[in-house]
């Protein structure tokens, strides 16, 4: 069976969910999104390639930053909506923020706090 035909594209627009958890710590860095020619191309070079909703692209993860995501495995939901990504974060950044993870604020009642490890200054590395 060929892998694509296991992903449900019509719930959502045409993309799945997509999960990167670090391969060896389990701990969840990033969610985005892909469409088939994403999930195609993550298979095809071993890379993550989302689909960037915002830019309307495709988006080879550390394209910029050099911060790429190598696949370890890969695996599909019961419903065909969601990919969990195990990856090789190679930079140890996978948040355009610097951080290592998008998921650096912590929640404390009504209190945020910044638990994120900053990794490296996103002015020097896009030049925003």
């Amino acid at each position: 069976m060929d892998p694509i035909d296991l992903l449900d594209f019509d719930k959502s627009g045409g993309l799945v969910t997509a999960i990167a958890q670090d391969a060896k710590t389990g701990e969840i860095l990033m969610v985005a999104n892909m469409n088939p020619e994403a999930f195609l191309r993550s298979m095809e070079t071993g890379e993550v390639v989302y689909w960037s909703r915002s830019r309307k692209k495709l988006w080879h993860k550390g394209e910029e930053s050099g911060n790429v995501q190598r696949i370890k495995e890969v695996f599909i939901d019961c419903d065909g909506d969601v990919v969990m990504l195990k990856v090789e974060q190679v930079g140890d950044a996978a948040c355009h923020t610097g951080r290592r993870s998008c998921f650096y604020r912590r929640l404390d009642g009504a209190e945020v706090e910044d638990v994120g490890v900053m990794v490296f200054d996103p002015k020097e590395v896009y030049g925003k």
